[in-house]
Formats: structure tokens, sequence, C-alpha cells
């Protein structure tokens, strides 16, 4: 089995991966998406989406990065391939999957699926111009408003050179709404020869073991079930235990330390409350945390509640309430 880490627009950058792929369990990691419109981009366009190229394009455990592309002129989009895999991108990735309404209303990501010949043109020009060896591939969802032309999208993409295809078992409308439909990819499955990743509503090991048998996929790939519990790769591949709450304080003060030692302070009160509400799906103290830290502006008063909140923890306080959490961050503050 091979564990992907998804592209997460706004959500898993370079920070978060290399906080993620630490945990261990994942094979290779997908960047958010670099928008390409009618040029060949500079190269600090893509360290800065990809800082893992100064790394060998691999984040600081050894796990490789892929750089993801958006776009829907197939000449540009080959150009900037090619660009991305000479600074150090293992492969490249094209997004026909993103559902963001800006994004589709310049004919970019999910709304591409409407035009089957456009993700042939697209594919087919960006494998003819990145060097053998290199793996393209393609991260598409069921549809767009319906599931009609998944099977024919999935082997335009196979037709156009794709070397592996990853499968969000829903259309752009269904969104991020439960339940994902894995059945759908098996059907995908069916008709096309090249690997099929699934992914798709996948939060816990039971998950992971479901969508391997309906969707006939061994490989899958983790996008918000990761964000909610930081080692479910581990948990998945290796049935380890669930990270608990104690252990996973000490990676939010790790990740507070990336941003705000890192000079990226104003950066991280936003990053870490949008974290924290996915961690509210596995950890209910995640939710007093929240609650503590969610008008808080300041990186540092941050930090030293989430410390504070850690250090009682640690004395066997496993069950604070929000009027102690209260108490913290007076303390904090101080």
């Amino acid at each position: 089995m091979k564990l992907y880490l998804a592209p997460m627009e706004g959500v898993v950058d370079h920070l978060m991966r290399d906080l993620l792929t630490r945990q261990g369990g994942f094979d290779l990691c997908v960047t958010e998406f670099v928008r390409v419109v009618k040029q060949l981009l500079p190269p600090r366009t893509f360290q800065r989406i990809c800082p893992e190229l100064h790394n060998q394009g691999a984040t600081s455990s050894g796990v490789p990065v892929r750089i993801q592309l958006l776009g829907q002129d197939p000449n540009c989009l080959a150009e900037n391939a090619v660009r991305a895999v000479e600074l150090g991108s293992h492969g490249i990735d094209l997004n026909f999957g993103c559902p963001a309404k800006t994004v589709n209303k310049s004919r970019g990501g999910a709304v591409l699926l409407k035009d089957t010949e456009v993700l042939y043109r697209i594919l087919h020009a960006v494998r003819k111009q990145v060097p053998a060896g290199n793996i393209v591939s393609a991260k598409m969802r069921l549809g767009f408003e319906d599931k009609s032309l998944a099977i024919e999208n999935a082997l335009a993409l196979q037709e156009g050179g794709a070397d592996l295809i990853t499968v969000h078992a829903r259309t752009k409308t269904e969104g991020y709404r439960p339940p994902a439909y894995w059945e759908w990819i098996a059907k995908i499955k069916e008709h096309v020869t090249i690997p099929i990743i699934a992914n798709g509503e996948i939060w816990n090991r039971e998950h992971a073991q479901q969508c391997q048998i309906q969707s006939g996929c061994n490989d899958l790939m983790l996008g918000r079930g990761a964000l909610a519990l930081p080692n479910l790769a581990t948990v998945i591949k290796r049935d380890t235990a669930a990270m608990p709450w104690s252990d996973l304080m000490q990676v939010l003060i790790s990740y507070s330390g990336y941003e705000v030692y890192g000079g990226k302070g104003k950066y991280y009160p936003n990053r870490i409350k949008q974290w924290l509400r996915y961690l509210m799906l596995q950890y209910p103290l995640a939710k007093n945390l929240f609650q503590a830290i969610r008008s808080m502006h300041d990186s540092n008063e941050i930090v030293n509640t989430i410390r504070n909140f850690a250090a009682d923890q640690s004395h066997g306080e496993n069950n604070l309430t929000l009027d102690k959490m209260t108490t913290i961050t007076s303390t904090a503050s101080l």
C-alpha cells in the first residue's frame, strides 16, 4: 500500500507537509496548486509553493514532493511542467478536481471535467514535453454536476499519457459532503489500465479498508482525515494507535515553532485556528483550546497558551473546562 498526502489548497503547505510526514506512513506529497495562465513562471514561484525543491524535492523526513499545476492551456502547462521537474519536482500532478468557484470561473480545476477533449489535450501536451522517467499524474473528481463523464474522462487522461490518476469519489457539486462514492472508482478501474489512487472520506483505518474493498484500489490519498488525526497514515498502514492528546500537544507546539520562530508570526494565528477545527473532529479537548485562542491575534500569546495547556495536561489535568482554559489564557498573557 502507498499513501499519498493530498494537495489541500490553503491548508497543506510545506510546513504542514513537513509536520505530517514526520509522523510517518506517507510515500509522497502533492503540493497546493500552482496556477498557470499564459506564461512560463519564474523558478521562485515553484520554490515558494514547494521549498522542498531546495532539499532535493523532499520533506525533511525524506518524503518526495510532487508539484501540482492548475490551468487550461496545454502548451503553457507543458512548459511549466518541464520547468518544475528541472527544478527538482518528483513528477507533475495536474489538477482537475478543485471545486472552488473562483478557480472554476477561470476554467481551471473541476470545471474542465465538462470537456473530455481538453483533458486529453492537456495530458498529451504535458506528457510529450516532460522527460521520460518523470511521473505525470492527474487528480480528478467523478464529474462536475453529475457522474456521466467519469469513465470517459479517466480514459481521456489515460490516453493522453497519464501514468496514474487520483480519483476523489465525489462530483464538484457534491463538494465534500459524505458519503464518498468509492464504488464509482471501481467502475473507472474496470475501464482503465493505469494505476488509480482512491481519495475521499477516509478518516480512520476502517474507512481505509472499506475504501480499498469498494474501490478496488490498494493505494490511497489522505486529506482532511490526516489533518484531524496527524498519524492517520501509520494508523492505516501499520495499525498503530491513534496519537494521544498529550503527544498532539507537543506536535502543536512544534508547529507553532515553525511559524513564530521561523519569521511568519502574522501567518500563524489563522492557520493554527484552522487546523484546530479539523482536530476537533477527533479530539474533544481541541474545542476548549480553540475557544481559548479564537480571539487572539498575537502568535506568542497563542503559543504560550498552548504551552500552558500542555503543562497542565502533563500534570494530570486531563479534563480541562473552558473556565480552566480562561485561567490558562490569562496566565499566558502575563
